[in-house]
């Protein structure tokens, strides 16, 4: 195994928590949740939307180009963020680089407007398929940065951009790129969207007892399911070796599934987060993993089998615990990577960001090792191990 370290040289995200890094560290620190309401699939929806100027932003960039007026949200989300990352990077037109920008669900808002007009009119309109294919995240990504390098669209629910993030590792490790752009995008704020997670008893209800949080990811004592889908995109730029400008180092990956029971089904004690945490900490003292930036969705089984896995790999030495989707709610196959987000601010800042539901923590050593977990329908975890430069 090529033992080389992957350098995470610049990251770039556009979310409910803004479109730079000193406003979304900022609303880190605010200890208030992004939820607002909106009437989605015939009722008032708790949502994290974009903020109001990353909003202006993704209109501006629509307009840009008469090209980009037909594209989908998650599309325009993940080239504001490419866009800034690469630049931050400061990888150039001569860069050969390669990308890999998945969703979990796509063009959903498209996809359900053009099938409307189908229904409705009994024709398909010219750009219909197009524009709702999977691949065309990355595609108009590469298009619109001219790059030369391999591009590869996937979709593996919510853990899609962590599995990026491992393709672009294991490409870099090959040696068959030095380079590459990796991440997820999703738009999912749509009726039928919203509608199926209805279905699925786990979106969170507006009649809760209380809306002062209405998610309660990480909250283990909670008797009801409380998820709330957020919109948003991140990438991060990932360089073979160690760079002088690398913000954090890749030093440890894993990923697992389970065998399912039924379709989204996972074990009491998460048995895929237990392989995929122990395959990404496979030579790492455990005591040396400062945080776990945790998947945990605000589903009542999502949330505990986590922690359950975690505390079956760990032991007594577990790790300061977090999420942040109490917060931004979840974001589908974008998730694990604004999780990386988080990781990688409170590493640069050195304090701790907690939950509202958690005890008050007080931090004994500096945040230089964090462990960020992803897992999706399908029992598919992915944890990924970073390291303070």
């Amino acid at each position: 195994m090529n033992t080389q370290k992957i350098s995470i040289t610049a990251f770039s995200s556009i979310s409910p928590l803004g479109s730079n890094k000193d406003e979304v560290w900022e609303k880190y620190l605010d200890g208030k949740h992004c939820f607002t309401k909106q009437f989605l699939d015939q009722q008032d929806t708790f949502i994290a939307a974009l903020s109001t100027d990353s909003k202006e932003l993704i209109v501006q960039i629509r307009e840009s180009d008469p090209k980009y007026k037909f594209l989908d949200d998650s599309v325009l989300f993940a080239l504001a963020a490419s866009r800034k990352a690469v630049q931050n990077a400061g990888w150039s037109s001569e860069d050969v680089f390669g990308i890999n920008i998945g969703s979990s669900r796509g063009a959903t808002d498209l996809f359900e407007k053009h099938y409307k007009e189908y229904i409705e009119t009994g024709k398909a309109q010219t750009l219909a398929s197009p524009t709702t294919t999977l691949g065309n995240i990355s595609s108009w990504i590469a298009h619109d940065l001219q790059s030369d390098g391999p591009e590869i669209s996937h979709s593996i629910t919510c853990s899609t951009a962590l599995h990026s993030l491992l393709n672009g590792v294991a490409w870099l490790k090959s040696g068959m790129s030095d380079k590459f752009l990796v991440g997820g995008s999703e738009a999912p704020l749509t009726d039928f969207t919203i509608g199926q997670m209805r279905a699925l008893k786990i979106y969170s209800r507006i009649d809760q007892e209380s809306d002062s949080w209405p998610n309660l990811a990480f909250d283990f004592e909670k008797t009801q399911n409380t998820m709330i889908l957020g919109e948003g995109a991140a990438v991060c730029c990932l360089e073979s070796g160690e760079k002088e400008n690398a913000i954090a180092y890749v030093t440890g990956v894993g990923y697992a599934t389970e065998i399912l029971e039924h379709n989204i089904s996972i074990s009491a004690e998460a048995d895929c987060f237990q392989k995929s945490m122990k395959m990404a900490l496979k030579d790492t003292d455990l005591d040396s993993v400062d945080v776990i930036v945790m998947h945990a969705p605000g589903t009542i089984k999502g949330d505990l089998t986590e922690l359950r896995a975690i505390e079956k790999v760990f032991g007594s030495k577990q790790p300061l615990l977090t999420t942040n989707k109490w917060k931004i709610g979840h974001t589908f196959g974008a998730s694990g990577i604004l999780s990386l987000e988080l990781a990688l601010l409170m590493m640069e800042h050195d304090i701790f960001v907690g939950t509202p539901f958690s005890k008050r923590i007080t931090k004994d050593k500096p945040i230089k090792k964090v462990l960020i977990n992803a897992v999706g329908f399908g029992g598919n975890a992915v944890s990924i191990l970073i390291e303070k430069p």
